[in-house]
């Protein structure tokens, strides 16, 4: 199974593939972060987003998208630029024709780290070494999203093997 994690930020959107062999290897595939220049208006930073995700899906052809769910904000005027973008981020992936699911930043982390209240370091080197990757991914925003992938990969081996899926 091949996946995109999307991590949706207001200035940066990461993005990362992450495929899973039957044998259940983790291979990275590719990852980076898409930068929204907040002087753009906001719709065309949204176009933005749509257009570089529609090149990403075409070019790495995943199965399925998972997302961040959105759990804080600075303030409601940031909650909703996010807001705005994961948005796009679901509408293109469902677009394209893939699923689109949602995981809270805690099971994101207990996925990838083992524990749930794991700082942003932990993930970033806990992401490298499952990828088996010489460093941490840069930016924060695409080892984000690689977690997000890895988390989506590990729930879904997780249910096959308990035989709810």
């Amino acid at each position: 199974m091949r996946v995109l994690g999307i991590d949706c930020g207001g200035e940066y959107t990461g993005y990362g593939v992450v495929e899973q062999s039957p044998n259940a290897e983790l291979t990275y595939v590719t990852c980076g972060a898409i930068r929204l220049r907040p002087r753009e208006p906001l719709s065309e930073r949204l176009l933005r987003v749509h257009e570089e995700l529609c090149l990403i899906v075409e070019r790495f052809q995943p199965e399925v998208t998972a997302i961040e769910d959105v759990f804080y904000a600075v303030n409601a005027k940031s909650a909703l630029k996010l807001g705005q973008v994961r948005g796009v981020a679901m509408m293109t992936a469902a677009k394209c024709g893939l699923a689109v699911v949602g995981y809270a930043p805690l099971a994101i982390k207990s996925a990838v780290v083992g524990y749930g209240r794991a700082e942003k370091r932990q993930v970033q080197d806990m992401v490298a070494r499952l990828l088996r990757l010489p460093a941490p991914p840069e930016p924060a925003d695409a080892a984000d999203a690689l977690a997000i992938a890895i988390c989506h990969l590990h729930t879904s081996a997780t249910l096959a093997a308990s035989g709810c899926v």
